[in-house]
């Protein structure tokens, strides 16, 4: 008994200490079930995302390596600063958390999809059958504005602005090679538009000059820091 105390209260204690990952799990319960309903229902796209551009642009199977890693490199990040910086955490959290809420409401109101996907069979090599099997799981709807292309800006720009993070070259110039990398996965595995690729990166530029230039989350957190002190000046007055 003594043992399953000790445990009881190490959980409790490191749920306690990083509870400011509750919020990330509900949303991404939140998230996850929006998306699946709107996959379910989203069978034959309203509007076909479709523009000249993406005519000239070639099939490279080879960048299901980055498009894949994605979730890792989303994953992990809001992870890191989870447990090391809080700040940068809730600037990452509302940046994700924001563009998302907005894909989802777009996708409801205006369903979309693709018809850019070529045809494989399984049997032209590794990547095409990992691409293959992509296209399976993943339906080429509820495209626009790309989520792989605007997770990953907040990514790259969460970790550019990291003061923990700054002065490490290696990670820097890492973070900004897979994000470009995974940017071009998006279009040369056929899974998105440039037009996708367009929306959203004009969306990660408005939200970076929101929250990283404007610091509207340390606005917000003063202000109401502010009321807080008026009330309980007033309630002791």
């Amino acid at each position: 008994m003594k043992v399953i105390k000790n445990l009881y209260f190490k959980i409790y204690d490191f749920v306690h200490a990083h509870k400011e990952g509750i919020p990330f799990l509900v949303y991404t319960v939140f998230y996850l079930t929006w998306f699946s309903i709107l996959e379910n229902n989203v069978v034959i796209p309203k509007y076909v995302i479709h523009i000249e551009a993406d005519n000239h642009i070639p099939f490279l199977p080879a960048f299901i390596i980055p498009y894949e890693i994605w979730f890792v490199y989303v994953l992990g990040s809001v992870l890191f600063f989870l447990f090391t910086s809080k700040n940068d955490y809730w600037k990452l959290f509302v940046f994700l958390v924001t563009g998302m809420t907005l894909f989802l409401i777009v996708s409801t109101i205006w369903p979309n999809g693709q018809d850019l996907r070529p045809h494989l069979r399984g049997n032209e090599g590794f990547f095409e059958a990992w691409v293959l099997h992509l296209y399976h799981t993943d339906t080429p709807t509820n495209i626009c504005p790309s989520i792989h292309v605007y997770n990953s800006l907040g990514v790259e720009f969460a970790i550019s602005r990291s003061e923990k993070l700054r002065k490490k070259k290696w990670i820097q110039i890492s973070s900004f090679t897979l994000c470009i990398l995974i940017i071009c996965s998006t279009v040369f595995l056929k899974q998105h538009s440039l037009f996708d690729v367009a929306t959203a990166i004009v969306l990660g530029i408005l939200m970076y000059y929101l929250i990283y230039y404007l610091d509207l989350i340390t606005v917000f957190r003063e202000s109401r820091q502010k009321k807080q002190a008026e009330k309980e000046y007033v309630r002791k007055n």
